[in-house]
């Protein structure tokens, strides 16, 4: 009796010593199974009190003492994140054929467990929106991270985004013109109020003319979303190209091209600047080329590949 009671403590101590094992290595496996890409591609830093959190997608061997590297920031739309970016967007299949820094950044949201990510882009959306969050603010200070830890070349920088992260481009392009090269929004629009830049940005602009939320006539927003809108009508498609051009001092009309389901828009510009825009006759409020951003969302058009497009357009436009 002795020796089985010697023995019965020793068991259990082994037995809650593999279930200690295997807990863990289920929480390891777990925490792999929710990575996305490398294990140091989700980051986060803390901005005026808030933790923001942002993906980076940078070639093999990148860091500071390698090649100055350009750097594209990729924003979610309403209700997205950075995974949802990245899926939908497609960007980082560049990342090592272009030797390009991608960066997924995430908005801000009121719930912590399911959250709804947003971007203060003025007129939308949502929680920034509301209490004016300064996004502005949090990409430059993100900029000034990202320079510590590789080589980045200032003199290329672009943002491009959808939807709300498309007005949130468009509003980096205005403010942070001493930084930022070139935007490309996608499915965004202006609102007729905005401050012209200190600096000329080049601008390009995708558009599908079946979306329901930012109509290509202007109005209203509409779609599953407008209630996260302040209700600032929005000016037509075309709008954003006079705004950019006006900015960049090009003409004040546009060369008009069609191009299958494409309708072209450019104004010439002085020398190292450029305003484009792509109307998409069969784009609703979606990536042409790329996943709907939701399963509800609409499908994508096939007539372009607006990643390419874009990476094309900021590799010819350096500040």
């Amino acid at each position: 009796m002795m020796t089985c009671n010697l023995r019965r403590p020793a068991l259990v101590l082994a037995i809650v010593a593999i279930a200690s094992f295997l807990d863990a290595a289920g929480h390891a496996i777990a925490a792999q199974g929710r990575r996305r890409g490398p294990p140091d591609a989700a980051q986060s830093f803390v901005y005026q009190g808030v933790t923001r959190r942002y993906v980076v997608r940078a070639p093999r061997g990148a860091d500071r003492s390698g090649q100055p590297l350009p750097v594209v920031f990729v924003l979610h739309g309403g209700g997205g994140d950075a995974a949802n970016a990245e899926r939908m967007t497609g960007f980082t299949r560049l990342v090592q054929r272009e030797q390009v820094i991608v960066v997924y950044p995430e908005g801000t949201s009121a719930r912590a467990r399911i959250p709804t990510l947003t971007w203060n882009a003025g007129h939308c959306c949502g929680y920034a929106m509301e209490r004016r969050i300064d996004d502005v603010g949090f990409i430059s200070a993100l900029l000034d991270t990202l320079a510590v830890r590789y080589r980045v070349d200032p003199a290329r920088v672009y943002a491009t985004g959808m939807s709300n992260g498309a007005m949130m481009s468009h509003r980096l392009g205005r403010e942070l013109s001493h930084r930022i090269a070139a935007i490309a929004p996608v499915v965004g629009a202006v609102f007729g109020d905005e401050a012209l830049p200190p600096q000329p940005v080049s601008a390009l602009m995708i558009n599908g003319l079946l979306d329901a939320s930012v109509p290509a006539a202007g109005g209203p927003p509409g779609g599953r979303f407008k209630g996260e809108w302040d209700g600032t009508p929005t000016m037509p498609n075309v709008a954003q190209g006079t705004f950019w051009a006006r900015a960049g001092g090009c003409a004040a009309e546009p060369r008009r091209d069609q191009r299958g389901t494409l309708m072209y828009w450019r104004w010439d510009c002085p020398s190292g600047r450029a305003v484009e825009l792509y109307q998409v006759e069969d784009n609703g409020h979606a990536w042409p080329g790329g996943t709907s951003g939701s399963r509800l969302g609409d499908k994508p058009s096939t007539s372009m590949d607006a990643t390419a497009v874009i990476w094309a357009f900021f590799k010819a436009h350096a500040r």
